[in-house]
């Protein structure tokens, strides 16, 4: 699944070639998304794109008429290609350019989404639960410590929460848990203030760095360019139960906290 650091090179990569162009046609292949695409979409049609902002996992088109809002889902990726290559399968949404470029939304498994709204309040129905973002000024320790007292939700669990803090996926939640010592299972309630600046601290600097170095290679994500990133290889922990661990050689344990693949060290993480 594209995280908050694909989403975010997504959004740089196709920026420089949406941005000030005007939309000529909108073309639906396949409503059947996560939600249905609203036919309003088509009000995209004679608008130039203003400005592209992520929030969380969305990302929001903005232009006089209103906003489209964009989600990966599971499998989505969005690439910007010439107006006259070929569609490809699952190829569901596509916006072609007065460039001749066309922006495509491909999506094997169809959890993304394609939205419409009149205006940001508008888009409240589905933004306004989420938390604060993990690379802003708003997610500090004070913040999160606070929020997890008397937590007994596994600090992995709580981590994942987007009502908490968005965009720390599962990769993200391994490897900074990894880099500040912290048990997976570990009680969100029982994690001191002292652990949580340091914890907060390797969120914010896994997250940069994966967005600097374009992402995590999954097979299933590519950059707007096609190019796949580059940060997996640099993973500590994630994908690497059975291996030695990088810092102390024991083996890597591996386990499922919420359904949801967890790899750790038992000695680095106590």
């Amino acid at each position: 699944m594209p995280e908050l650091p694909e989403v975010e090179v997504t959004r740089m990569g196709i920026s420089p070639h949406l941005i000030g162009q005007k939309i000529n046609k909108v073309a639906v292949y396949n409503a059947k998304m996560r939600w249905p695409i609203p036919l309003e979409i088509n009000q995209l049609t004679d608008q130039v794109i203003e400005k592209i902002d992520r929030r969380a996992k969305y990302l929001l088109l903005y232009c006089q008429a209103g906003i489209a809002l964009l989600h990966l889902g599971m499998s989505g990726k969005l690439c910007v290609v010439d107006s006259t290559m070929p569609k490809k399968k699952h190829d569901h949404f596509e916006l072609f350019l007065g460039s001749g470029k066309s922006l495509r939304l491909n999506d094997p498994r169809r959890f993304g989404a394609v939205l419409w709204f009149k205006t940001l309040e508008d888009a409240s129905l589905v933004l306004a639960h989420l938390g604060p973002e993990p690379l802003t000024d708003e997610f500090t320790a004070e913040y999160l410590h606070q929020k997890a007292q008397k937590r007994q939700t596994a600090i992995k669990t709580f981590l994942m929460d987007n009502k908490v803090v968005v965009g720390v996926g599962n990769i993200y939640a391994n490897e900074s848990l990894f880099m500040s010592g912290i048990h997976p299972k570990k009680a969100a309630g029982k994690i001191s203030f002292k652990q949580y600046q340091l914890l907060v601290e390797n969120i914010k600097q896994v997250l940069a760095k994966a967005i600097t170095q374009g992402g995590t290679t999954l097979k299933d994500f590519t950059q707007a360019d096609g190019k796949p990133g580059y940060f997996a290889q640099e993973l500590m922990v994630y994908g690497r139960a059975g291996e030695k661990c990088k810092i102390c050689q024991t083996e890597l344990t591996g386990l499922v906290i919420a359904q949801r693949a967890t790899v750790f060290c038992k000695k680095c993480q106590k």
